[in-house]
């Protein structure tokens, strides 16, 4: 299953204001990321096939993609014309009055005579996502557009979705469906996570062999504990990597939705791939060691601690690993336009270095105290390697630990106190804290019916109310943060289903939060009102999520002799069915129609159990709700 090639067809015909509801009625419309001003007006302008769309955007490519929205939804060949506005009913595209518009920011006004969208660049590409998420369902042929103005533009510059493909690989195909819904929710930067000890999934002309070799691994179902090492003589058969064409096609796909694509080689640690491909590049220097297919190689402390068994680590203090990654990132700087390369840097262990003779022996040398300054020393010859590709180097918290003085840009995963220090050091940050709701390859919540994960609990609700402008800044160093971002690790995430599953509905709570003021958001509005009709374009399109159960949580007991039992279908359209003698419903047990009083006898308990089931038959975890009418636990 892919994300749908006609993401658009789907946003544009389901993203309307609710079967049955005229336009008058509806006050605030269903936006995600919601503007940063929308103020409603009563009519509404009637779209069709025949309205015009005059345009002074001197760019043709941007005003065609908007018609090719049009075409592939509405099966509408609008004719487009330059110039000045005229006398009729049209939709004007225009540059003019752009200039005094913040970046990435655009204008619209809906009249009962003119649609006007005023932007440049990427603030009128962001325009026209609005419009387009305007346009309800039609079935005589005429779109409504409800009257209103808005003024837009996003609080955060950098707002970003990072991609591991070296735990699994997605192909050229997935990753362009990924990049339409990006674009679509206003995301501009895909992080590339493209190698770890996994896989290595660029091509490196200079280093054939890092994709002959690193690439490809022996299959195996799952990643854990139990799963099997490379046995003697298995073939590696599992894998890929992207050629530089399929890159700069990749590239070129993103530039055409203003996406950003920051790539990542992560560096010291999480190497081995290249060291699968190059052993000379570690200390140990071990001709043995494979690509891991998801087998344990590392102990793990409840300190944080980890011991690692299998070198993952280059060897900070050899002349050869710089010159390989003067190679890696002089490709790199080459092949992607982003200003900033990632280079990792997390979760490097020490561990074979500090036993090396040859290692310590280069410390009391380099007068370097210990492994930790040695970690930073490689960071910063990186980093001189990356400034002379004309890059600037972003990398994980570690990297700004102890007494780093080079230029460099931290990607915060830490949360709130780190990202303080951070700052406070004269760092600039994109944050992407694991425990704000950012970590998508996490549980959705406390249910064991979540599939596998990561672990921990971070529902939507999480990455929606994360505020990133932490109240102990100030307003100057509220300057130093970039953006946000959310991260997809993926052990646990072997294809796009199961992708689609974890990142959405998440990643429209993350759109939210990356664009949207804090004084626009409007958690009851997003989660009643915005997402119910996202979440029916997701189910109409044949694209996976995680279907919201009925209650916010799914399972708590309520110390009570009656349970007035209401709720509302979270997605348009769904049933709930539910059942009271504690098993698992399903669509053969009572449904839902309307509001139900329950009674608790006196000492007694009755359990709850709910399950929602959208129309493409989608189907929610089950909720249980314990009604316990104990009188004991009443005192």
């Amino acid at each position: 299953m892919y994300f749908s090639k006609k993401i658009y067809t789907c946003c544009l015909v389901l993203l309307g204001f609710g079967a049955g509801r005229s336009v008058a009625q509806q006050a605030t419309p269903a936006l995600i990321p919601m503007p940063r001003s929308v103020k409603m007006d009563t009519g509404s302008f009637l779209f069709n096939a025949n309205t015009l769309i005059r345009t002074d955007v001197p760019e043709k490519r941007v005003v065609e993609y908007f018609t090719d929205r049009l075409f592939s939804t509405w099966k509408f060949s609008n004719k487009v014309v330059t110039g000045t506005t005229g006398s009729q009913p049209e939709l004007f595209i225009t540059t003019t009055g752009a200039e005094q518009l913040p970046a990435e920011g655009y204008r619209l006004s809906v009249t009962p005579s003119r649609i006007t969208l005023t932007g440049r660049n990427a603030g009128l590409f962001y325009g026209m996502q609005t419009l387009l998420q305007l346009l309800p369902a039609s079935t005589n042929g005429t779109a409504a557009i409800p009257c209103l103005t808005i003024e837009d533009a996003p609080r955060f510059g950098y707002r970003g979705l990072m991609l591991d493909v070296s735990r699994h690989f997605f192909t050229v195909e997935q990753i362009k469906d990924l990049l339409d819904l990006m674009a679509y929710y206003k995301l501009n930067r895909f992080h590339w996570h493209l190698t770890d000890d996994q896989g290595w999934r660029l091509e490196i002309k200079s280093c054939p062999e890092l994709t002959k070799v690193g690439a490809w691994r022996v299959p195996r179902i799952e990643f854990g504990g139990n799963t099997l090492p490379p046995q003697p003589g298995e073939a590696a058969t599992d894998g890929g990597f992207y050629t530089q064409e399929q890159v700069k096609e990749i590239i070129r796909y993103a530039a055409e939705r203003h996406i950003d694509i920051l790539p990542e080689i992560d560096v010291p640690g999480h190497s081995m791939a290249a060291i699968a491909t190059y052993p000379e590049l570690c200390v140990t220097q071990n001709r043995d060691i494979k690509v891991n297919p998801g087998s344990s190689f590392a102990k793990w402390f409840p300190s944080g601690g980890f011991e690692m068994y299998v070198d993952n680590s280059l060897n900070p203090t050899d002349e050869r690993v710089y010159k390989f990654l003067d190679k890696v990132f002089g490709e790199v700087a080459a092949l992607f336009p982003y200003p900033y390369i990632h280079v990792g840097g997390d979760e490097c262990y020490k561990g074979f270095w500090e036993k090396s003779p040859v290692v310590q022996r280069f410390m009391k040398e380099h007068h370097i105290n210990d492994t930790h300054e040695l970690q930073t020393y490689f960071i910063s010859r990186v980093n001189k390697i990356i400034q002379s590709k004309h890059k600037k180097l972003i990398a994980w918290d570690e990297v700004a630990a102890g007494n780093a003085k080079d230029s460099i840009t931290v990607m915060n995963r830490f949360g709130e106190k780190g990202a303080i220090e951070q700052i406070r050091k004269g760092l600039d940050i994109v944050l992407a804290p694991s425990r704000n709701g950012l970590y998508f390859d996490y549980a959705q919540s406390a249910s064991d019916q979540e599939p596998s994960s990561h672990g921990g609990n971070e529902p939507v609700w999480k990455a929606y109310q994360y505020n990133p402008e932490y109240p102990a800044l100030s307003g100057d160093e509220r300057k130093h943060i970039m953006g946000v971002e959310a991260c997809i690790w993926t052990e646990n995430i072997p294809d796009v289903s199961k992708l689609q599953y974890m990142m959405l509905p998440r990643m429209l709570a993350l759109a939210e939060t990356g664009w949207s003021d804090e004084t626009a958001k409007d958690y009851p509005h997003f989660a009643g009102t915005a997402l119910p009709l996202h979440l029916e374009r997701f189910d109409k399109a044949g694209i996976n999520y995680r279907v919201p159960t009925v209650f916010n949580y799914t399972d708590s007991t309520i110390i009570t002799g009656t349970f007035r039992f209401e709720v509302q279908p979270p997605v348009p359209g769904a049933r709930i069915f539910y059942t009271l003698n504690n098993r698992p419903p399903g669509d053969y047990d009572h449904e839902y129609q309307e509001p139900v009083t329950i009674t608790v006898p006196r000492g007694k308990t009755i359990t709850l159990k709910t399950i929602v089931i959208t129309p493409a038959g989608r189907r929610s975890v089950i909720t249980r709700t314990v009604l316990d009418n104990n009188d004991k636990l009443k005192k």
